[in-house]
C-alpha cells in the first residue's frame, strides 16, 4: 500500500507536530481483502493510524530546521494512493464514422474551437462557483495584517504566505534574496526587515555521506537590515498589493499606524528596497560591520561601500526626494558595528544589494541606482515555426518607481537563461549570485524578460506518445496496437470496468475521488481510443456509469462536499473547518492542482467522448470543471473576479507549489512533478475539449516549461548542473523547498516512495517530462538486478509502467503475464492503461 503526503504546517520557525500522521490507504479492488504488508485491504477509505517521528524510521522530509540545523518533533500528515498513467506513443483511433451522434469527438464538432489569441491570459468565463456550491464566509485561518485591496480574491500559494501567515517571522525568497523580519532578534535586536545572499559554501549538508539526503541553507544570518529609529516592540508588518508575482512589505510603528517602510518586494528583484516615508534610517547588520566608506555622489543618489566582518561588500544607495546632507548618515555611536543612522524626517529611497566582483559589477548597479521594480505582469502567445511546429512566448514586465528613466536589475533563474529570446539574452549581466534551492541566478538590466519555449507539445493527447527533441524539432512517433496488445488490454479492461465505481470515487477526499474518476475515464479512453473498442457494450456501459459518478461531484453531493470560500476565495473541503489536515489540507488550498486536476482531465476525456455532455443541464457540467480550472489555474490577471490568477502554477519558477496557508520556515514546496504536469495536461485536454484554444495553449506552454524547469531543479541526470554535486546521486531532489532540498517525502523514506511519487501518474506527459536516459539512470541506481521485485504493491507497478520508456517490452511482459496479481497496482490507476502504455511504446509485438 502507499502514502500519499499532506503538507504541513510550521510555525514561529520550527516544525511542530500539526497532526497525527494520517495514512490513507487506497486498495485496489480486485485484490478482495487480501493481506499486504501486514494492512488489511478493503474497500473502505480511510485508516487512521499514528506515525512516529522517531530518528530511526524519520518519516518527516522536514525534519531538519533550517534555522538550527536540529532535528525537531514534527510529523506529516500524509495519504496514500498511487496513480499516473504513464505517456507514450499512440495514435487515436476516435473516428467520426464510428461515433454516434451524440459520441462525436468535440475536437470534431463544427464551430466549438477557437484560435489563440496574441495573449493566452484571457477569461475562462465570468461566472462565481455554480449554485449547488454553498458559500461559506469565513476562513479558519485569519488575513492577518494584510491592508489594501483585500475583498477580492487572494493569493494563497505564492512566495510571499509567510508575512500574513502564524507570526509572520518566517522569510519570503524572492531569489536570489531573502527577506526576513527581524522582529526584534539577533545581534541588532532589529524591528526591521533582514535582507539575506548566501553562498553555495554555505549550504548544510546532512551528516550522511554522498550522496547527500539533504542541504539547507541557514536562515536568520541578516547581512543588512532596512530599518527606522522609530521602529520598536510595537511595530507591525503589513503587506499590500497582494498579486501573483508581488507583494509589498510594510513596517508601521504600531498597529492601525501609516508605515514608515514600504518594501516592494517582486520575483527576481534585483536591488531590495525600502522607501521611505518621514522616518530616521536604521540601516543594521546582523553579521557587523566592518568598515563604512564615504559617501560617493552620483547625481541625485549616494552610494556607501560597506564591509561585514564575514569578508562580504555590500552596497547601499540613497536618493532623498529632496536634497542630501552628506553629513546625515553615520554610524550610531551607541551600535557602531551594527547600525548606520540617516537623518530624521527622511523622504526617499533606500537600496541596499550585495556586490561580489568589484568595480565591474559595481558599475552595473551604478546604472540602475534609484530605480526599483514596483509590480509585475506577465503576457503569453504563440507564433507557428518555420517548417512546423509552434512557439509559446511569455513575457514578464516590470512596472518601475523612482528615477523611472534608468533601466532595472532582476535576476534570472537558470531556466529562464535558457530561454532568454535575443533582446532579453543582450540584456544578460556577469553578475551570478546563488539561489536558496533553484542554482544560480543571473542578473539583467531590462525592464521586461521575454522567454520562448519552441516545439510546444501540440500533438499530446490523451493516448500514450514518444516524445523527442530531433534538431530542435519535436516529433511524434505513432505506432498501432497490436492484436496481441488489443486482446491484453481488451481482458483487463473487462477486469478492472466490472465493479462498482462509486466504491472508488464517492471516497471522503476530492484527492482519491479524483484519482478514481480519472483511472475509470483512462480506461474508458484506452478502451475506444487505443484498443478500436472491442467491447462496445463494455464501453458504453462503463462510459454511462462514469457519467453518473462525475454528476454526484457535480451536484456536490460526494462525502467530501465542496464550498466557495469567500474569505480567500476559492472552492474547498468542508473538513478543514474542523480538521486542518483533512483532504491533505485542500481546506488551506493545499494541493489543489493535484486534486482538481485529476477531475478536470476525467472531464476532458468525457467530453471528448461525448460532447453533448457539456450542453446537458444548461451546461451545468462545463460550468462546474471550469469552476476547477479557475481554482487553481485562473487566467485572467487583470480581473480575477472569483478566483485569483494562477493559485497554483507559479509563472517566475516555472513549476507549481504544492503547501498552502501554513506558515513554513523553509517556504513552499512540491514533491510530485508528476501530478503537477498532470494538473497542465488536464488544462490542455480540457481547453481543446470545450474549444478553447487560448486554455488549451496555455495548457502546452505549461508542460513546456515543465520539461524544462523539473529536469533543471527536479530531475537529478548526471549532467545536472544546477543542484549542488553532492545530492546529485539521490536521481531526483524528493520535496523541493524554496530554502532546502530533502531527498524524502511527507510519508516515508523508502526508495520507492521518494523516486516513485516523482513518476505518478504515468500519464501522457511523462514521456515528454522524462528522459530516457533519465529513466536508465535511476533504475540503474535504486532498482535494477531484481531489485524492483523487492518493492510490494502498487509501487512496483509505478516503477515498472516508468521503466517502459527505457525498456518497454520488458515492462509490458511483466503487465501481462498470466495470473497477474493486481496488488501490484495502484489503487488510482489500472494493468489496461499500463499495458497501453507499454504496448504504445513498443513493448508489444
Amino acid at each position: 500500500m502507499f502514502f500519499r503526503s499532506t503538507r504541513r504546517a510550521m510555525f514561529s520557525g520550527t516544525f511542530v507536530l500539526m497532526l497525527a500522521q494520517v495514512a490513507r490507504i487506497s486498495a485496489h479492488p480486485l485484490l478482495d481483502g487480501k493481506e499486504e504488508e501486514g494492512v488489511k485491504v478493503t474497500k473502505t477509505v480511510v485508516v487512521r493510524t499514528t506515525l512516529c517521528d522517531s530518528r530511526t524510521t524519520t518519516l518527516d522530509p522536514t525534519h531538519i530546521s533550517s534555522s538550527s540545523y536540529k532535528v525537531t518533533t514534527e510529523t506529516a500528515s500524509s495519504s496514500s494512493t498511487i496513480s499516473r498513467p504513464s505517456t507514450s506513443t499512440y495514435s487515436t483511433h476516435l473516428s467520426p464514422s464510428s461515433l454516434s451522434k451524440s459520441t462525436t469527438p468535440a475536437s470534431q464538432t463544427s464551430g466549438k474551437s477557437t484560435m489563440a489569441s496574441d495573449n493566452l491570459f484571457t477569461l475562462i468565463d465570468g461566472s462565481p462557483a455554480p449554485p449547488q456550491i454553498p458559500h461559506n464566509a469565513s476562513h479558519p485561518a485569519p488575513r492577518l495584517n494584510m491592508v489594501g485591496d483585500i475583498n477580492r480574491p487572494l493569493q494563497t500559494n505564492k512566495f510571499y504566505a509567510n508575512w500574513f501567515l502564524g507570526s509572520q517571522t518566517q522569510p519570503v525568497w524572492t531569489h536570489p534574496y531573502s527577506l526576513q523580519w527581524a522582529h526584534g532578534g539577533g545581534n541588532a535586536q532589529s524591528w526591521g526587515m533582514g535582507i539575506v545572499q548566501l553562498d553555495r559554501r554555505q549550504i548544510v549538508f546532512s551528516p550522511d555521506g554522498i550522496p547527500h539526503q539533504y542541504y539547507l541553507n541557514p536562515i536568520g544570518i541578516h547581512s543588512m537590515i532596512l530599518s527606522a529609529a522609530e521602529l520598536g516592540p510595537s511595530t507591525t508588518l503589513t503587506t499590500d498589493n497582494h498579486q501573483a508575482l508581488t507583494v509589498n512589505a510594510n513596517l508601521c510603528p504600531a498597529a492601525g499606524a501609516n508605515p514608515l517602510i514600504t518594501i516592494p518586494v517582486v520575483q527576481g528583484t534585483g536591488m531590495i528596497t525600502g522607501v521611505y516615508k518621514g522616518a530616521t534610517p536604521s540601516i543594521q547588520s546582523h553579521v557587523q560591520y566592518r568598515t563604512i566608506d564615504a559617501p560617493i555622489t552620483m547625481g541625485s543618489t549616494v552610494k556607501y561601500r560597506v564591509l561585514l566582518e564575514d569578508n562580504n561588500q555590500w552596497l547601499i544607495y540613497v536618493t532623498p526626494n529632496g536634497g542630501y546632507n552628506s553629513a546625515g548618515f553615520q554610524r550610531d555611536p551607541s551600535k557602531p558595528n551594527t547600525t548606520f543612522l540617516g537623518p530624521a524626517n527622511f523622504n526617499g529611497i533606500i537600496q541596499i544589494v550585495r556586490c561580489v566582483s568589484g568595480a565591474a559589477e559595481e558599475n552595473i548597479y551604478d546604472k540602475s541606482a534609484g530605480v526599483y521594480a514596483t509590480g509585475a505582469t506577465i503576457a503569453a502567445s504563440t507564433s507557428m515555426q518555420t517548417g512546423g511546429g509552434t512557439t509559446g512566448s511569455y513575457t514578464f514586465t516590470w512596472s518601475k518607481g523612482g528615477n523611472t528613466s534608468k533601466p532595472l536589475i532582476m535576476f534570472a533563474l537558470p531556466h529562464h537563461v535558457d530561454s532568454f529570446d535575443p533582446v532579453t539574452a543582450a540584456a544578460k549581466t556577469s553578475i551570478r549570485f546563488a539561489t536558496a534551492s533553484k542554482g544560480f541566478a543571473t542578473a539583467i538590466q531590462a525592464d521586461h524578460m521575454t522567454l520562448l519555449e519552441p516545439n510546444l507539445p501540440e500533438a499530446m493527447d490523451f493516448g500514450p506518445t514518444t516524445m523527442t527533441l530531433k534538431r530542435s524539432i519535436l516529433h511524434r512517433k505513432r505506432t498501432g496496437l497490436s492484436s496481441k496488445a488489443i486482446s491484453a488490454i481488451s481482458a483487463a479492461a473487462a477486469d478492472e470496468l466490472n465493479v462498482d465505481m462509486s466504491t472508488q470515487c464517492n471516497l471522503n477526499s476530492m484527492y482519491f475521488s479524483g484519482k478514481g474518476i480519472a483511472k475509470f475515464a483512462m480506461i474508458v479512453w484506452t478502451l475506444y481510443g487505443l484498443a478500436n473498442n472491442p467491447k462496445p457494450t463494455l464501453y458504453s456501459q462503463s462510459l454511462d456509469k462514469l457519467k453518473v459518478e462525475f454528476d454526484r461531484f457535480v451536484q456536490n453531493k460526494q462525502a467530501a462536499p465542496l464550498t466557495y470560500d469567500e474569505s480567500w476565495r476559492g472552492v474547498i473541503t468542508t473538513g478543514g473547518y474542523q480538521d486542518p489536515g483533512a483532504d491533505f489540507g485542500n481546506t488551506y488550498y493545499n494541493d489543489h492542482h493535484f486534486h482538481y486536476g485529476y477531475f478536470v482531465y476525467a472531464a476532458a476525456i468525457i467530453a471528448t467522448l461525448d460532447p453533448s455532455w457539456l450542453t446537458i443541464n444548461n451546461g451545468q457540467n462545463k460550468i462546474w470543471v471550469n469552476m476547477l480550472v479557475k481554482d487553481f489555474a485562473n487566467s485572467n490577471m487583470d480581473n480575477p473576479q472569483f478566483f485569483p490568477f494562477s493559485r497554483s502554477f507559479d509563472w517566475w519558477m516555472g513549476h507549481s507549489w504544492a503547501k498552502g496557508l501554513f506558515e513554513s520556515g523553509d517556504g513552499k514546496d512540491q514533491e510530485s512533478t508528476s501530478e503537477d504536469s498532470m494538473a497542465s495536461l488536464s488544462i490542455k485536454m480540457w481547453g481543446k475539449a470545450i474549444g478553447d484554444k487560448n486554455m488549451e495553449m496555455r495548457g502546452n506552454l505549461m508542460l513546456a516549461i515543465q520539461a524544462r524547469t523539473f529536469p533543471a531543479y527536479f530531475l537529478l541526470a548526471s549532467n545536472n548542473t544546477n543542484q549542488p554535486a553532492e545530492i546529485i546521486g539521490n536521481k531526483v531532489t524528493g520535496i523541493l523547498f524554496e530554502n532546502k532540498v530533502d531527498h524524502a517525502t511527507y510519508f516515508g523514506m523508502a526508495p520507492e516512495y521518494i523516486q516513485g511519487i516523482h513518476m505518478l501518474p504515468i500519464s501522457p506527459a511523462t514521456s515528454y517530462i522524462r528522459s530516457k536516459d533519465f529513466v536508465n539512470e535511476e533504475w540503474n541506481t535504486y532498482f535494477s538486478n531484481g531489485r524492483v521485485d523487492a518493492v510490494a504493491g502498487g509501487w512496483r507497478g509505478v516503477l515498472w509502467a516508468d521503466y517502459a520508456l527505457a525498456d518497454p517490452k520488458t515492462a509490458y511482459n511483466f503487465f501481462a503475464k498470466s495470473g497477474f496479481d493486481y496488488g501490484l497496482i495502484d489503487g488510482g490507476a489500472s494493468r489496461t492503461w499500463y499495458l497501453a502504455f507499454c504496448a504504445a511504446l513498443g513493448g508489444a509485438e
